[in-house]
């Protein structure tokens, strides 16, 4: 499976998995708490700070009647789209500030467009992927667009059917991109752990061919690390610098402490994958002297036949391997023998010769 390059990592089955941070909403209006957000994210162990590039005038329009008000059991009810988007969009003025703060701390730093304008602007900030939004994988002319830009694009695929999936991937095909990388995504905020189907992670793999991982929602780090299990390359979730921010996206997000455990459970996930073998260790080569073998288990005089009373198989394993005993029954010592002395063939008397 081809790696997928985004600014300075590579995305691949060799390299360490690949840690967003979405800052979405949760910087509350504030410009500093964007920022403070952003060397939090660092000291928390992400490798990305993503971020969400629209206007309310770019995602929807300013409207009250029954299309456009929410009411479908969210967070969000009772509010109109125009009002959310309002109050969650990120200023387009900050985004200069967060990524020139995040490259000065080692952070890749990109966002999710969510028309052509935003990544008209993101280009010009040199942004070095486009993250579709589940919402938007509908908008074949946006993923196109994003496409064209010849940078990876990473799909969130929440309300995508197998189909839609398809049509996102041909996309990008026809704009001679393959740099795709597939998130298994519960749309619902938050997500409920037997909602989330992580198995998905496994067939975006196999079914299309591209890297796969996990744009979470639920609460806590378990769905994420058995994401990792499962082949994850990729984990999002929402970043928050503290619970107390008022947010639409504040239910479903970790704050710093909560993203480092996330972080620090990923990074033990992928020590105890390891990798696929059957060679030892070296802590497994010196505890083999704990394994059975052959060892004299009563005093043995020089040619008495050799029994399951005076050899037996027992641990340590300091003596000939347990194999060997069917054969030695019936068969003489050559010495004298005491209790406790581990086994060698070169105890056993040669048979007659003709």
């Amino acid at each position: 499976m081809k790696a997928v390059k985004i600014a300075d990592r590579i995305i691949s089955d060799e390299t360490p998995v690949f840690i967003i941070a979405e800052l979405s909403a949760n910087h509350s209006g504030s410009l500093e708490t964007a920022l403070e957000s952003v060397r939090a994210i660092k000291r928390a162990g992400a490798d990305c700070i993503k971020l969400q590039t629209y206007t309310p005038d770019t995602i929807t329009l300013k409207c009250d009647n029954e299309h456009f008000r929410i009411n479908h059991g969210t967070l969000w009810d009772g509010m109109t789209l125009y009002d959310l988007y309002e109050q969650a969009q990120t200023p387009w003025e900050w985004h200069k500030d967060i990524k020139n703060l995040a490259d000065e701390l080692g952070l890749v730093c990109f966002s999710s467009p969510f028309d052509r304008s935003a990544i008209d602007y993101l280009e010009e900030l040199n942004m070095p992927a486009y993250k579709i939004a589940s919402f938007e994988i509908h908008d074949i002319p946006l993923i196109e667009y994003a496409a064209s830009k010849g940078k990876p694009v990473i799909f969130s695929t929440g309300i995508a059917s197998e189909e839609d999936i398809v049509m996102a991937v041909e996309a990008c095909n026809r704009q001679s991109n393959e740099q795709i990388i597939l998130l298994k995504c519960t749309s619902a905020y938050p997500a409920k752990l037997e909602d989330a189907n992580l198995r998905s992670i496994v067939d975006l793999r196999t079914k299309f061919g591209f890297h796969a991982g996990l744009s979470d929602h639920t609460l806590g780090s378990l769905a994420p690390t058995v994401a990792v299990a499962l082949g994850a390359r990729v984990v999002e979730k929402h970043f928050i610098l503290d619970h107390s921010i008022q947010s639409a996206d504040e239910p479903f997000s970790l704050d710093e402490n909560e993203f480092k455990q996330l972080v620090d459970d990923i990074r033990s996930t992928e020590k105890a994958l390891g990798r696929a073998t059957f060679e030892l260790g070296d802590d497994a080569k010196k505890n083999q002297k704990f394994g059975r073998s052959i060892f004299v288990a009563e005093d043995i005089k020089s040619g008495a036949l050799l029994n399951a009373s005076n050899i037996r198989s027992v641990r340590p394993g300091n003596g000939l391997p347990p194999k060997y005993l069917p054969d030695l029954y019936g068969m003489r010592a050559n010495r004298d023998l005491k209790k406790g002395t581990p086994f060698s063939l070169d105890y056993v008397a040669k048979p007659p010769t003709d």
